[in-house]
């Protein structure tokens, strides 16, 4: 066996192990839920810059803002950065 085989080969044991309830040690990345409204004035953009510059839909920013919606998956990790350090996170996305 190789150590790439070896390697996917644990990661896998240990991903059945977590999912049936074992404990084990692993690093769990929860994002914590982001208030969008208060985020998107805090940096002081309106929803349509807000929209437009995170490739978000009006209606879906729209619909977060109400709380009828929640970001979740990749849209919640970017809010999350976002929250932490916007000016970064504005820099690497202007062309």
């Amino acid at each position: 066996m190789n150590t790439t085989y070896k390697s996917i080969s644990k990661g896998l044991k240990e991903a059945i192990d977590y999912s049936e309830g074992k404990k084990i040690s692993v690093k769990e990345f929860r994002p914590i839920h982001i208030d969008v409204k208060q985020l998107r004035n805090r940096i002081g953009m309106t929803q349509t810059n807000f929209a437009a510059s995170f490739g978000i839909s009006l209606g879906t920013l729209r619909h977060w803002e109400r709380g009828d919606r929640y970001p979740q998956g990749p849209a919640l990790v970017l809010l999350n950065l976002l929250a932490k350090d916007p000016t970064t996170v504005l820099k690497v996305l202007q062309k």
